[in-house]
């Protein structure tokens, strides 16, 4: 499993240097593909390469980040937007999220809103853990690592620990770490939560569950400490981050 691959969409080249420096401040599995200037260049792009988000200003010449926007849609792209507007395009920021886009952010971008919003992304993907063709293999035709990742997509809220994934795949538990690290680039530790971080934010979302249970179904005997975790990943703690998720689920429906 390697880094999340971004398109960055900004026709002024300071704007997309800082935001490309954010990025990688933020230490998220997340990495910039390619960077285009506009809405045209960027879809001469996407018409022969890949990549899972394309993260777009929305005022741009030639082609800006609504067309930009409706023409993946329309080409049925694989890959999601998110929108990056001033304060005085929110309007224009509303309509990309009534046209699909899955999240926008306010100039200038924070470490804490590129979290916040990565960390939600990450809690839409599908449960299943995808090989880069989108074809998912029979479990035993996977490598060791593979296999513990399909079990952990599959359940996120599973407590397996290192010692326990090792001993599934019949690896030594010191191997098997240099192993996911190499594949991941991460390790197991940090994979797990960040994991289980991604889950709950898709459960503050989609449930009314309380911060609480959450915790509780998560793993976490104390619920402060799950607090902190989540706010050392995503810049917000629990309620902050529902609370935005749901002025952004507000915003669409203006």
């Amino acid at each position: 499993m390697t880094a999340h691959q971004i398109l960055l969409v900004e026709d002024e080249r300071w704007v997309r240097t800082a935001l490309r420096k954010v990025i990688e401040k933020s230490g998220m599995p997340f990495k910039i593909a390619h960077e285009a200037t506009n809405g045209m260049e960027a879809s001469d792009w996407l018409s022969g390469n890949e990549v899972d988000l394309v993260v777009t200003d929305i005022r741009m010449p030639v082609m800006d980040g609504l067309e930009l926007l409706k023409e993946i849609r329309s080409r049925r792209m694989r890959t999601d937007v998110i929108i990056v507007s001033g304060y005085d395009d929110f309007s224009y920021a509303q309509e990309a999220l009534r046209q699909g886009a899955v999240d926008y952010f306010v100039k200038p971008v924070e470490v804490d809103d590129i979290n916040r919003c990565f960390t939600s992304w990450l809690g839409r993907l599908p449960r299943a853990a995808l090989r880069d063709d989108g074809k998912q293999p029979p479990v035993e035709d996977m490598s060791p690592v593979e296999q513990v990742l399909y079990r952990i997509a599959n359940d996120p809220q599973s407590p397996m620990t290192m010692a326990e994934a090792a001993a599934s795949v019949h690896l030594n538990p010191s191997y098997f770490c240099k192993l996911f690290k190499q594949k991941t680039g991460r390790t197991f530790t940090d994979y797990i939560t960040e994991t289980k971080v991604a889950e709950a934010v898709r459960l503050l979302e989609k449930t009314s569950l309380r911060v609480s249970e959450i915790s509780a179904r998560l793993g976490y005997t104390d619920a402060a400490y799950f607090t902190h975790t989540f706010k050392r990943i995503t810049g917000l703690t629990p309620s902050d981050c529902r609370r935005q998720i749901e002025g952004v689920k507000g915003a669409a429906r203006l």
